[in-house]
């Protein structure tokens, strides 16, 4: 701990962000391997990813006036500028989808990117934690406190607990990641869509903890990512609904137990709906 409390902000932070990559890389591998995705041109995908991630994380903080005049010159946010996690996220998409096309690939790979997303980003986000202000202030028992050259260099009340968003977030990307490795991957579900079910949950998830963040408001009391997310997690929640009514979801409400004869489940044993009364087929690759 010592070691790290020596270590400057950004080079703490880009620790944290590499050993983030580490921990996604490692489980997209044992996933990929899992579902048979050992296609070479998987790697070719991941890098389209990594690439569109980098960028759009950079310039995803670029763009925020309507004045283009008005913003700092590209070459300048590129090399100081903030970091943004919902435009790295949509220059990861953007890579993939780019990527397949170029390389020829057509399998779906969502599934494999949402459980190592999730693990990264809660790894990465303790870099957060560790050096950006923490949120807005609270009088909760679990309020981060700053000493005054602390709380002077992030420009963050001294002496007053504040909220400790990035564990919030952090908590919720454990939580994430436990029902997609756990649970979700091992659904019939149509291939691709833990992604989509992920980027929704977090979607709205960020939505609500901006308002303890404490980024600058942009409009009527609303940060920048809220108007992204305002825009953008409605039309993920219809994606998830058309996928509903397309019967989609069919093979994971075949898989729920339901009451039949011993009122256990519906298959010959009572314990669920496949020929042996257990379960259903495996899911697909993902997208």
């Amino acid at each position: 701990m010592t070691v790290m409390t020596n270590m400057r902000p950004d080079a703490l932070h880009a620790l944290f962000v590499a050993l983030g990559i580490l921990s996604a890389a490692v489980v997209f591998v044992i996933e990929a391997r899992r579902r048979g995705a050992t296609d070479e041109r998987v790697l070719f995908v991941v890098t389209g990813a990594l690439i569109g991630g980098a960028a759009f994380m950079r310039l995803g903080t670029w763009l925020q006036h309507a004045r283009v005049s008005d913003n700092a010159p590209l070459i300048e946010h590129w090399l100081y500028g903030n970091r943004s996690i919902l435009g790295g996220l949509f220059g990861a998409w953007l890579g993939v989808h780019v990527t397949k096309r170029l390389v020829g690939y057509r399998a779906r790979t969502g599934d494999l990117f949402a459980p190592a997303v999730a693990l990264g980003m809660a790894v990465g986000r303790v870099g957060c934690l560790l050096t950006e202000a923490p949120g807005t202030p609270t009088g909760a028992g679990w309020g981060v406190t700053l000493d005054p050259d602390r709380a002077a260099a992030l420009g963050v009340p001294a002496g007053v607990g504040l909220h400790p968003s990035f564990a919030y977030e952090i908590a919720f990307q454990l939580a994430a990641f436990a029902v997609l490795w756990f649970w979700a991957r091992r659904q019939d579900l149509p291939p691709g869509e833990t992604f989509v079910w992920y980027v929704a949950a977090y979607g709205i998830f960020r939505f609500w903890v901006e308002f303890v963040r404490g980024n600058e408001e942009a409009w009527h009391g609303l940060t920048r990512p809220q108007l992204v997310l305002a825009v953008a997690v409605p039309i993920v929640m219809a994606r998830i609904l058309m996928q509903w009514k397309r019967g989609g979801y069919a093979g994971l409400v075949r898989a729920a137990p339901s009451a039949g004869p011993s009122g256990i489940g519906t298959g010959p044993s009572g314990i669920g709906t496949g020929p042996s009364g257990i379960g259903t087929g495996p899911s697909g690759i993902g997208s």
